[in-house]
């Protein structure tokens, strides 16, 4: 049986959890872990307050979509990074909205959490790079294009999407997704110059 001073403590931990053990090792974004905690804790203490209160549940979800629309209308953020936001959004729910003593919350945030780890492992597609180019030429054959990127970054390419051909200044904007070789391979930096055939 969960109590009310559990599931709060289950729900620091979860998401301290996943914001420090789980998220920042991986992605070392400083902003994203606040907003993640914040959102959580703050979740947490409205949804226990609604639900205290005899509020219905569709107030709490409703809660749960407002949020979401301003958070992700606030600023860019990446779809694994949206993944975080609201496995904390859903963490400080399940924690905040019961008003029955149960074990249910309490495993289904550890399920939470355990799916945000192992979905984004660095072992999980250790081998697939995806990566915005620009390249010093302009390329109107798919096919050639394809050819020379799987030279320029080691590896084969799965997909890509040819953004932009600017044939007056001679460059093609790349949305490239691709298999490296081996899994240790490095990844080129954002607009590197050091291989030919790229620049910023």
């Amino acid at each position: 049986m969960a109590t009310p001073l559990l599931l709060v403590a289950t729900d620091l931990v979860a998401g301290s959890v996943l914001a420090f053990a789980v998220y920042f090792p991986r992605h070392h974004r400083k902003d994203l872990v606040t907003a993640f905690l914040g959102i959580n804790v703050g979740v947490l203490a409205v949804a226990m307050t609604l639900s205290n209160a005899a509020v219905g549940i569709g107030l709490g979800m409703g809660l749960f979509g407002v949020l979401s629309i301003i958070r992700l209308r606030s600023s860019e953020i990446a779809q694994h990074e949206i993944a975080y936001y609201f496995a904390a959004l859903a963490i400080g729910l399940l924690n905040g909205i019961p008003e029955e003593t149960s074990a249910l919350p309490v495993a289904l945030t550890a399920l939470v959490v355990v799916t945000l780890y192992v979905a984004d492992h660095p072992r999980l597609y250790a081998r697939h790079r995806s990566r915005s180019l620009r390249l010093d030429s302009a390329h109107t054959d798919e096919a050639a294009l394809r050819a020379h990127l799987e030279v320029l970054l080691g590896g084969r390419v799965v997909n890509l999407s040819v953004k932009n051909v600017d044939l007056v200044n001679d460059t093609t904007l790349v949305e490239v997704r691709y298999v490296t070789h081996h899994a240790g391979a490095p990844v080129p930096a954002p607009g590197s110059a050091a291989r030919p055939g790229v620049r910023a």
